[in-house]
């Protein structure tokens, strides 16, 4: 077994659950394009071949998150910036619905950043 359907596959519920739906959620951005990756020992997302978000249970909270690499200009009171030099996470409570609208305006916003910074390079 590949260590990232490892990762799935060892979550307890409600977290693989939760876990596995925003794997498909953040794939259907743009299903062509964006291709999940274990890196740093996580579950990665990379948008054409750059890094994009990545998956995990935050310790604290204990509730799975998405992180987002290119957060900069993503504004929302829930998203978090904690003690991170430059990614904003969204934590998604296990027993609750996704808030679907919500994750994927930010998921396009952020996939809107990489692609300027794809193509211009700044």
């Amino acid at each position: 077994m590949k260590a990232l359907d490892n990762f799935y596959n060892t979550q307890p519920e409600p977290y693989r659950s939760t876990l596995l739906a925003l794997h498909d959620i953040i794939l259907a951005v743009d299903p062509e394009n964006m291709t999940p990756e274990w890196k740093y020992k996580l579950p990665f997302f990379y948008y054409k071949g750059k890094m994009f978000c990545y998956l995990w249970v935050h310790k604290k909270f204990q509730q799975p998150y998405v992180s987002f690499v290119h957060s900069e200009e993503l504004t929302h009171p829930l998203l978090l910036l904690e003690k991170r030099a430059r990614m904003k996470i969204l934590l998604i409570d296990p027993n609750d619905d996704i808030p679907l609208k919500l994750l994927q305006q930010l998921l396009h916003a952020s996939l809107k950043t990489c692609k300027r910074k794809l193509y211009t390079n700044k």
